[in-house]
């Protein structure tokens, strides 16, 4: 859909053209006639800023490019942030609607999580206390936005301090086979010494949607590792799941949800901080999952206020005859 000729040929099909995703793959001179078009058959725009920085690219210049052509012709702009709300103001003087990050897993999963097949409420936080505490950091496949060997050798010196803790590390393939597109040499000589020092350490594929959610329900706490970023549905499926995320300062995960923040950004880690977070996700406890009855009342929220925005959008469209 984000092709002009595709809104040439549609233009009777819908009404509000809404963009989440997808528009990194275009080129500006697309984005450009994009936007001329949309307007040319007076289809108001509208951009949900999910990403103020691309966690896929190695610096900010191309995402940049594009938000400088999307944000400025948008009708309606939201966000999940206020943080990246008063980003976005700050540098197109434009105002965006904060609409939260809705669940991840399903409603229907997240009801057979709250209740047992016996009936029995969960008793995963009784069990946690049982066995270790257990530290998760998945690398996936090394996005650029993502700090390895620091934060894996910061998190191995903090659950040995803590002496009844262990740290599980995972990774893709093609980041730890030598014949990998994403292979990092320093990365797996740093896995393989944590793993001497008693880490976990998984190395595999990408997990299935429902493997995903049975290794963070097993964590718990999830370390978010980005030097850049700005909003997480990572972060949010821990929050369906009840597991404490320790999440970087950089981007606007403390605003996006309770989080333990530690200082992380593209000058450095900071170790200590870091270490405090851990600990200090240990002391606070297993958060308590957030139910399908709460998030079913917030997507219902979000829905109204999407058809709000749509409606406001086609409303000053009419006005200006644009319609």
């Amino acid at each position: 859909m984000l092709d002009p000729d595709w809104v040439r040929g549609h233009a009777d099909d819908f009404d509000v053209f809404h963009i989440h995703f997808g528009f990194d793959a275009c080129s500006p001179s697309l984005l450009h006639e994009l936007v001329a078009v949309l307007a040319e058959f007076g289809k108001p725009l509208v951009l949900t800023v999910h990403d103020l920085r691309n966690p896929h690219h190695d610096t900010p210049a191309a995402h940049d490019e594009h938000l400088d052509i999307l944000v400025p012709a948008a009708d309606a702009l939201i966000t999940l942030t206020a943080g990246a709300a008063a980003e976005i103001e700050r540098r197109w003087g434009r105002v965006a609607r904060v609409v939260p990050h809705p669940h991840v897993l399903d409603l229907a999963d997240l009801l057979s999580r709250e209740v047992g097949a016996s009936g029995a409420p969960r008793t995963s936080a009784a069990a946690a206390q049982s066995r270790p505490f257990l530290v998760g950091l998945h690398l996936k496949s090394m996005r650029p936005c993502m700090s390895g060997a620091p934060v894996v050798a910061a998190l191995m010196d903090t659950v040995e301090e803590m002496g009844d803790a262990t740290l599980r590390i995972d990774v893709h393939r093609d980041v730890a086979e030598a014949d990998g597109d994403r292979h990092d040499a320093v990365l797996v000589e740093a896995l393989h010494a944590a793993h001497a020092r008693g880490a976990q350490l998984h190395v595999h594929d990408f997990f299935s949607d429902a493997q995903l959610w049975a290794y963070l329900a097993d964590l718990d706490v999830s370390v978010l590792p980005y030097r850049y970023g700005t909003h997480s549905g990572w972060l949010e499926a821990c929050r369906d799941l009840g597991t404490a995320v320790a999440a970087p300062t950089c981007g606007y995960y403390a605003d996006q949800g309770p989080v333990f923040s530690f200082g992380l950004n593209e000058a450095g880690l900071d170790a200590v901080s870091l270490t405090r977070a851990v600990w200090a996700a240990r002391a606070a406890g297993r958060p308590a999952p957030l139910c399908a009855v709460t998030r079913t009342a917030q997507r219902e929220r979000i829905a109204a206020l999407h058809e709000q925005i749509y409606r406001d959008v086609l409303a000053r469209a009419e006005r200006a005859g644009k319609r």
